[in-house]
């Protein structure tokens, strides 16, 4: 039987472009994770690593106009959009060469034998090693930043985890190309290129996450995929950590005073964000509370106004239009739910951006309007509007785990007032925003991006310096000569990491 055959396709009109590979076989998928577990040594170099991220970068940067040309005949994100987004992927592979050069995401412990204390202490030393080879699946709304080149490859590459990326089947084209950048950038500094690789295909994507050569995984995607990945790694013989982001609805929570005093500047801002790439960022505000009366109704006039003065947009490919379009009637369809922007089909390729109102109330139960709070992929939010804060408090306790959450406040409510709403919002969300908007994820060392499931299926972050701990794992020797030790943990410390010694950061 012939292998499927892959092919890139247009979002814009549904027609196919040109056929890019066949879907891998399950000989294939073993040939290639066998080949990333033979070349884990030839990351073992720190410095030779750097180097590499560095210039896969560069290749990226130096490539712009073909990949933003290859992105955006099969997402129609646009060049400015894409742009963009290779900055930030190339900005992103260049910082984590920067997080391998500096080292403590070692975590390197010694604590010197002391047989004063009780128990008596052993010699011990603790550093962090690479996990081994590390399965990635690209996402679809992303299709450089959490793509071949994106920040889960970024930073098991820093780990010294050779990868296979399993490639989002609506941009092919652009996987193979990015690939082909990243397999170069290893050439060049001496790794075999099979420290990357790329494979497609739905069945490759199980067998993947199966194979028992295979150490870890990062996920981008719906909630069914992945939760089904997820416990199919669990259910592994021997089982993995499986880093998965599902899908968040971002609540919004904004207050009284805030609406009463800057009201059209929230509903302006809401309707940029939650329209943004077609409604088609993870980090969309895709739920809001906010008040009754007279200043809740100015914020609902100013973002009726904004998202009215949004044209059509085009999805990432045509099962999604057809999810969102039926997912906003579904929804705009409930008792008491009204469509002041009806969203829904702009034409036979595109969306057109909506928001639907609904009484808080009718949130604070289970029951068929529980649908509102789920997220629903693309240009559409949920304003819920509420009539005291005991509403407030009762629908955000019916909430899932989210990525973000944002509380809008007023000027005179920043000295403490606002505090009770922050404490409620935490357990909700890795990345927790007062008066900004969520899309919008700076790669800093301080940024998470996870959060309660189905957000994430761990507690880690796939944004920023401390991604690269998703894989890796401690190891500490005990009472070990000093010729056998890692360089990192010898007495003199040769190559002048941060160590923490006898519990004191040296």
């Amino acid at each position: 039987m012939a292998a499927a055959p892959v092919w890139s396709v247009d979002p814009r009109t549904g027609n196919p472009r040109e056929q890019v590979a066949v879907e891998a076989t399950a000989e294939e998928v073993d040939r290639a994770v066998r080949a990333a577990h033979a070349s884990r040594d030839a990351l073992a170099d720190r410095t030779v690593r750097a180097a590499f991220l560095r210039t896969a970068a560069g290749l990226l940067a130096g490539a712009e106009e073909h990949v933003v040309e290859a992105a955006d005949a099969e997402t129609a994100l646009g060049p400015a959009r894409l742009t963009g987004e290779l900055a930030r992927t190339a900005a992103q592979l260049r910082a984590f060469a920067e997080v391998v050069e500096e080292g403590a995401y070692l975590d390197i412990h010694i604590d010197h034998e002391d047989g004063s204390r009780t128990p008596p202490w052993p010699d011990l030393r603790r550093i962090k090693i690479p996990l081994g080879v590390v399965a990635v699946y690209a996402a679809s709304n992303f299709p450089l930043a959490f793509s071949v080149p994106g920040g889960d490859t970024a930073s098991a590459l820093a780990a010294g985890c050779p990868v296979v990326v399993k490639a989002h089947p609506d941009h092919p084209a652009t996987s193979e190309l990015c690939a082909s950048l990243l397999r170069r950038a290893a050439v060049q500094h001496g790794l075999p290129e099979d420290v990357v690789s790329v494979l497609h295909g739905f069945d490759a994507g199980v067998e993947l996450v199966k194979h028992p050569l295979v150490s870890a995984a990062g996920f981008t995607g719906s909630v069914r995929g992945g939760r089904a990945l997820f416990d199919a790694a669990a259910a592994r013989p021997v089982p993995i950590p499986f880093h998965g982001e599902l899908g968040s609805l971002n609540p919004v929570v904004v207050t009284e005073a805030a609406a009463a005093e800057r009201g059209e500047q929230i509903g302006a801002g809401l309707g940029s964000s939650m329209t943004m790439g077609s409604g088609q960022f993870c980090t969309k505000p895709g739920f809001v509370l906010a008040p009754s009366g007279e200043a809740g109704d100015r914020l609902l006039k100013s973002l009726t106004e904004s998202v009215s003065g949004t044209g059509s947009g085009v999805m990432l490919d045509h099962r999604m239009r057809d999810a969102f379009v039926a997912g906003v009637a579904e929804r705009a369809a409930l008792p008491d739910v009204d469509t002041p922007v009806t969203p829904g089909a702009g034409g036979e390729h595109t969306v057109s951006a909506g928001f639907l109102t609904v009484p808080a109330r009718r949130l604070a139960e289970t029951g068929p309007h529980d649908a509102l709070l789920e997220e629903c992929f693309g240009p559409v939010t949920v304003v819920a509007r509420y009539d005291s804060q005991d509403e407030v408090t009762a629908v955000l306790s019916r909430l899932p785990g989210n990525l973000t959450a944002t509380l809008q406040i007023a000027t005179q409510e920043a000295d403490g007032a606002a505090a009770g709403l922050l404490r409620e919002l935490t357990p909700l969300a890795g990345r927790v925003l007062v008066n900004g908007w969520p899309t919008g994820v700076a790669v800093a060392p301080a940024q998470h991006h996870g959060g309660p499931y189905p957000a994430t299926t761990s507690t880690s972050t796939s944004v920023g310096a401390t991604a690269v701990e998703r894989w890796l794992r401690p190891v500490s020797y005990q009472s070990t000569p000093e010729a056998l030790l890692p360089p990192e943990l010898r007495e003199d410390n040769p190559l002048g990491l941060p160590r923490r010694v006898d519990g004191r950061l040296k």
